[in-house]
C-alpha cells in the first residue's frame, strides 16, 4: 500500500479517480490549487485506488493523506511519496497550440516576405528594406528584435487589422545584434541597431517608436553598447491620436540620444530622405555615412513650404553633394551595401585590436615628398604608406580640404591620423580645416585612439577674406582640443613646419607630443621663409634696384634661412626630437605606441556635433 500525501497546503479542485479504480504509473489522480495555480498529482506506480480522504473543494494541509494505492506488482516499491507530485512527460502535440499560433501569425506581419507590395516599391527605388540592411550589418542570426509587435498609435482612426498589416513595428526595427564578431569575439561585437522603416508611414517618428528608441538607448547606456542608426525618414508624425498629446515636445528621445555622446560609438547611416527629427538624431552621431541618393535636412518640403519659404522637391533639400562638401556627411558611398560595409569598417576601430594585419611597403615613404621643395604632393600617400594595408578609412573627405583625417591601424592597433594637404592652399589651415581637425581630435580622445599628426603647413591661412570667416575662433579650436587630450599624440613633420599652424598640428607646440620627429625634407621657421626674408630684410632688398641684383640677394638670404631652419639644425638645437629616414617612420611610431598602456574605450568627453 502506498500513501499519497499532499505536497503543499492547497484546495482539492477535482478528483480524477474513484475508490477501486485501477491506475497506471503517471495517471492523473487529483488537481490541487494553491495561490491561483493548479498542481497535478500523478500515480507513482500501477495499482488500485483505495479510500479518498477529502472531497472536491476541501482544504488540505501539507503532508495530509489524500488516498492510498494498493500495489498490484512490486514495480515501483520503495519510491519516495513526493514523486507522486511530479507530472508525467507529455507527448508533443501534433498541432501548434492556439496561443503560439497567434504569436506566429503576428510575427509574420513583420516579415518582408509577407509585404510583397511594399518591398516591390522599395526595390524599385534600388533601395533595401530596414530588415535587409540590418541582416547585412549584423552577423548571421545574431539580431534580437525588441518591440516587433508595436503598431502605430492610431487605433481611434484605424482598425486593428489595418494597423497590424500596415504599420508593423510602428515603422522602426530595433534590437541588439553582433557586428564583426568573427574579428573581435562576442564580448566586443554587441551593438544596438535601430532602423527607421521608410515603407511604414515614410519612416516617421511615431509615439511608440519613440518609446522603442528610448528603451534601446537606455540599454546602450547601461551596457555601453555602440549605436548604429539607419535614419531615413520624414521626422515627426502628426497622425498618432491614441494619446492625449498636444505637441509631443516632452519626449526624451533626443536628450537620451545626445547623452550617449562620448559614451559609446554612434554611427548614423542614411540612404534616401532624412528630414526633421530623423535628421536631428543623425546629427548627434559621431559619424554620418550616406549614399549618393541621400537628402538630409532639418526640414522636409512640407515644413519648408509651411514656413512660407517656397516650394521644393525633396531632392532639392540637402542633396549628398552639398552635405558632403559642407561637412555634414563624413563618408559618402554609392549605395546601402557600401554604407553597411563602411559602418562595419568604422565600428571596427572602436572594437579592439586585430591580430591579422599586413605591413605596407615602407620604403615607398622615401619618395612621398618631392625633392623640389616647392612641388605639391599628396600626403594621403604618407598615411597609407605607414598604416596596415587596407585599414585606412578617410573621414569628411569632402570638407576642410586643407587637412586629411583618417582612422587606420598599425600592427592591428587602431589610431587616428591627421595630415596637412599641400594640394589645397599649400597646406595652410583655414577655418574649415581647423574645425575638421579639432572635432577629429575630440572623437579620438573620447574613444581612446592614439593620434598621429603628419605636418606640412605654412601656417594658418591669413588675409581679410579669412578673417571675415571668424578665422581667429576657428583655428584656436585646435589648441583647445589638443590641451584636453588624454590619448598619446605623435607628430611627424614631412616638410613645412611653420608658425602657429605647425604648433597647432603638434598639440600646441613641438614639445607637447610624446615625440616630434622630422623627415630630411623638413624645414622650419616662425613664418614662411620667403615672407620672413622679405619682411626681415626689407631695407637691404629695397636698397638694391629691382631686377637680377635684388633677386640674387633674396635667393642668398633665403638659402641661409632655409639652412638655418633645416630639420638637422632643428634637431641639433633640440627643438625637435629627431630626424629620421622616412622608411623608419612606422617603426618609430610603433615603438611609441608600444610604450603606451590601453585607455578605456570611452571617456564620456563630449564630441562636438560639428
Amino acid at each position: 500500500m502506498t500513501e499519497i500525501r499532499s505536497p503543499l497546503q492547497a484546495q482539492i479542485v477535482q478528483w480524477h479517480v474513484q475508490p477501486g479504480d485501477s491506475v497506471q504509473a503517471g495517471d492523473l489522480l487529483v488537481i490541487l490549487e494553491a495561490m491561483k495555480m493548479e498542481h497535478e498529482l500523478r500515480a507513482p506506480q500501477a495499482g488500485r485506488v483505495g479510500e479518498l480522504f477529502f472531497a472536491n473543494g476541501e482544504l488540505v494541509a501539507e503532508a495530509d493523506l489524500l488516498l492510498n494505492i494498493e500495489l498490484l506488482t512490486q514495480v515501483g516499491r520503495g519510491l519516495e511519496p513526493d514523486l507522486a507530485y511530479m507530472s508525467a512527460p507529455q507527448d508533443t502535440p501534433a498541432a501548434v497550440r492556439p496561443d503560439l499560433q497567434r504569436v506566429l501569425d503576428r510575427q509574420a506581419y513583420t516579415l518582408d516576405a509577407n509585404r510583397p507590395e511594399a518591398m516591390s516599391k522599395r526595390h524599385a527605388l534600388a533601395q533595401r528594406s530596414a530588415r535587409e540592411n540590418i541582416a547585412d550589418l549584423c552577423d548571421a542570426d545574431s539580431f534580437i528584435e525588441y518591440g516587433a509587435f508595436a503598431v502605430a498609435a492610431q487605433s481611434r482612426r484605424r482598425s486593428e487589422e489595418d494597423l497590424i498589416q500596415n504599420t508593423p513595428a510602428d515603422g522602426m526595427v530595433t534590437g541588439i545584434g553582433s557586428v564583426n564578431q568573427a574579428l573581435f569575439g562576442p564580448e566586443h561585437s554587441r551593438a544596438v541597431v535601430m532602423a527607421y522603416d521608410a515603407t511604414v508611414l515614410a519612416g516617421t517618428q511615431g509615439l511608440r517608436n519613440h518609446q522603442k528608441t528610448d528603451r534601446m538607448l537606455g540599454l546602450a547606456l547601461q551596457q555601453k553598447l555602440p549605436v548604429l542608426l539607419f535614419a531615413e525618414g520624414g521626422g515627426g508624425r502628426p497622425g498618432d491620436v491614441d494619446m492625449p498629446i498636444v505637441a509631443g515636445l516632452h519626449v526624451g528621445t533626443f536628450a537620451s540620444f545626445a547623452r550617449l555622446n562620448g559614451q559609446v560609438p554612434m554611427v548614423g547611416i542614411v540612404a534616401g530622405r532624412c528630414f526633421a527629427g530623423n535628421a536631428a538624431l543623425l546629427g548627434c552621431c559621431d559619424v554620418i555615412i550616406a549614399t549618393d541618393n541621400s537628402n538630409i535636412g532639418m526640414g522636409g518640403p512640407a515644413m519648408v513650404e509651411g514656413g512660407g519659404l517656397g516650394v521644393f522637391r525633396p531632392e532639392q533639400i540637402g542633396p549628398s553633394g552639398v552635405q558632403h562638401g559642407n561637412g555634414v556627411i563624413d563618408i559618402l558611398v554609392a549605395d546601402e551595401t557600401q554604407a553597411v560595409a563602411a559602418a562595419r569598417h568604422y565600428l571596427s576601430f572602436f572594437q579592439g585590436r586585430l591580430n591579422d594585419w599586413q605591413a605596407p611597403d615602407v620604403q615607398a615613404l622615401r619618395d612621398v615628398v618631392p625633392e623640389n621643395r616647392l612641388r605639391v604632393y599628396d600626403t594621403r600617400a604618407a598615411i597609407t604608406g605607414m598604416a596596415d594595408e587596407g585599414s585606412v578609412l578617410f573621414l569628411r573627405s569632402g570638407f576642410g580640404l586643407g587637412l586629411h583625417t583618417a582612422l587606420a591601424r598599425m600592427e592591428g592597433r587602431p589610431v587616428g591620423i591627421l595630415a596637412n594637404n599641400p594640394l589645397h592652399l599649400g597646406g595652410a589651415i583655414d577655418a574649415d580645416a581647423a574645425d575638421k581637425a579639432a572635432r577629429f581630435m575630440q572623437l579620438c580622445n573620447a574613444h581612446g585612439l592614439p593620434l598621429i599628426s603628419l605636418v606640412d603647413t605654412p601656417g594658418f591661412m591669413v588675409g581679410p577674406d579669412m578673417e571675415a570667416q571668424a578665422q581667429v575662433r576657428h583655428v584656436s579650436r585646435l589648441f583647445i582640443a589638443a590641451a584636453h587630450l588624454r590619448v598619446p599624440f605623435f607628430s611627424v613633420v614631412l616638410r613645412k613646419g611653420y608658425g602657429l599652424g605647425a604648433m597647432a598640428m603638434t598639440a600646441g607646440g613641438f614639445h607637447s607630443p610624446l615625440m616630434t620627429v622630422a623627415w630630411p625634407s623638413g624645414e622650419f621657421g616662425a613664418m614662411g621663409l620667403e615672407g620672413a626674408v622679405r619682411l626681415g630684410y626689407r631695407k637691404e632688398l629695397e636698397a638694391l634696384p629691382e631686377g637680377p641684383q635684388r633677386e640674387a640677394l633674396f635667393e642668398q638670404l633665403l638659402a641661409k634661412q632655409y639652412d638655418n631652419g633645416s630639420a638637422i639644425h632643428m634637431a641639433a638645437t633640440l627643438e625637435i626630437d629627431a630626424v629620421i629616414d622616412p622608411a623608419q617612420t612606422r617603426a618609430w611610431l610603433l615603438r611609441g605606441l608600444q610604450t603606451q598602456g590601453e585607455l578605456p574605450p570611452a571617456s564620456g568627453l563630449a564630441i562636438d556635433a560639428w
